[in-house]
């Protein structure tokens, strides 16, 4: 039954992204099931149709499904992905589970013979830990069951599937179905791909950073190292030097290889595994190039964008996606990651499973001004506007007192100074992952406040 629905809204001068926006709204909540199911809550991630949920799908819409207010049935999801766990399937978990708490039949016949992808366990874990940001909820740290799927998924299953020993999965023909080493599922599957070191680059950290949220700095320090060796080597050994770009493959004769598009190419980007620079850029400047070869591969490109810190393409991208002509758009990730990608992208919203909430404004010069109202973050509600990059208002409409973190980009080397609704106020530097510098103020905001700062 599905029964969701949520007081979020989007406004802006462009009439297509606010349409765009109430379409995926009401898309994503039609998926909402309501919990009478023997599952549980739930939302569909998987094939419309399909009645079920798909581990890449849910930890891709999870971000969306969040603004929506479905953070219970995501929390739900994670723990049914985690309980089936086992030995016996190799640490894998079921791929996909049906509203009635069961393996998809499409994908699971039993225990030796059912479809998986290998980055999928390290794309629960990194997608867990962005939950535990967002809405606070400690239980993504200290819940038994899911403590157990993040340490037997980066200890008892890479070693499983690790038959050579370099400490990354790799798959071979003899597996059939059970145990693809890349999310391209396009011709042949390959030995390793580019995406699933990617995702391991992703789920290490967020294993470290989960783990030094519960104190445990030795767990902390081993996973991030692991994560970094891993960029390491991505960056390094496959970069196909000829092409300014990554190979996207290793193939089972030893040799890399390109292909026309693939996960392989952007999912490095989104999931941010790529540190060096000029590298980065390369691979961006080939995912311009080739694009994407189907919807679900669509779904990434407005967070990769902007992620990758261009705001133009990832406006751009994000109305393709919620154009009324673009086939197959009632494909559920669409939908989802829209939502996801106006909050946490273009209004650039942010948490840390705190007391903190930060804002930056991605808006372009063709988008004057945006605002986005009831967002549930932090066990609070919020809504936030932004006039241009120069100024943005934060209001708490519901939940405890937080500190807003007003952040804006340099874009000149002088000294920029803030005002706090029309005050000059302290600022600090600093910068972000892209390595270009922002300066940012932090704001107590009571209940019922709204506070503006902008540049002065």
């Amino acid at each position: 039954m599905n029964m969701a629905s949520s007081k979020i809204t989007f406004r802006s001068n462009d009439e297509a992204l606010n349409e765009g926006f109430e379409w995926a709204k009401g898309q994503a909540l039609a998926y909402a099931h309501d919990g009478s199911d023997p599952v549980g809550l739930w939302y569909e991630g998987a094939l419309p149709g399909r009645e079920a949920f798909c581990m890449r799908d849910i930890s891709h819409q999870s971000m969306g499904a969040s603004v929506l207010g479905l953070q219970a049935h995501t929390r739900n999801m994670m723990q049914r992905f985690a309980e089936n766990i086992s030995k016996g399937k190799d640490y894998c978990t079921y791929w996909e589970i049906t509203g009635d708490n069961e393996p998809a039949p499409v994908d699971y016949e039993n225990d030796d013979d059912f479809w998986y992808n290998l980055p999928a366990n390290f794309d629960v874990i990194e997608a867990c830990y962005r939950q535990y940001l967002w809405t606070g909820d400690r239980s993504y740290l200290e819940d038994p069951v899911l403590q157990n799927f993040y340490r037997l998924s980066v200890t008892e299953y890479v070693k499983t599937w690790d038959k050579d020993g370099d400490g990354i999965p790799e798959y071979y023909a003899s597996y059939g179905r059970r145990g693809l080493a890349s999310y391209n599922e396009a011709g042949d599957y390959p030995k390793i791909g580019a995406d699933l070191i990617a995702v391991m680059i992703a789920g290490y950290q967020a294993y470290a950073e989960l783990e030094k949220k519960l104190g445990n700095n030795e767990l902390y320090a081993e996973y991030s190292a692991k994560s970094a060796h891993l960029r390491q080597q991505l960056e390094q050994q496959w970069w196909d030097k000829e092409g300014g770009c990554f190979f996207v493959a290793l193939g089972h004769d030893g040799g890399f290889f390109a292909a026309e598009s693939g996960e392989g190419q952007f999912l490095p980007l989104y999931y941010e595994a790529i540190a060096d620079k000029e590298k980065r850029e390369g691979a961006l400047r080939k995912m311009h190039k080739q694009g994407v070869s189907n919807v679900e591969g669509m779904s990434y490109l407005p967070e990769t964008y902007y992620r990758c810190g261009e705001d133009g393409e990832g406006l751009r991208s994000l109305k393709a996606l919620m154009d009324p002509a673009l086939d197959r758009r009632e494909y559920p990730e669409v939908s989802y990651s829209a939502v996801g990608a106006v909050v946490s992208e273009l209004m650039g919203i942010s948490a840390d499973g705190g007391t903190t909430v930060a804002t930056v404004s991605r808006l372009t010069e063709e988008l004057a001004w945006a605002e986005i109202s009831q967002v549930p973050v932090l066990g609070r509600m919020v809504s936030v506007k932004h006039t241009g990059t120069t100024s943005s208002a934060f209001t708490s409409l519901s939940g405890e007192a937080l500190v807003w973190r007003a952040v804006f980009h340099k874009t000149a080397e002088a000294p920029i100074e803030l005002r706090h609704n029309g005050e000059i106020i302290e600022s600090a530097s600093a910068y972000d992952k892209l390595g270009r510098p922002y300066v940012y103020a932090e704001i107590a905001v009571a209940p019922g406040e709204t506070h503006t700062v902008s540049i002065s």
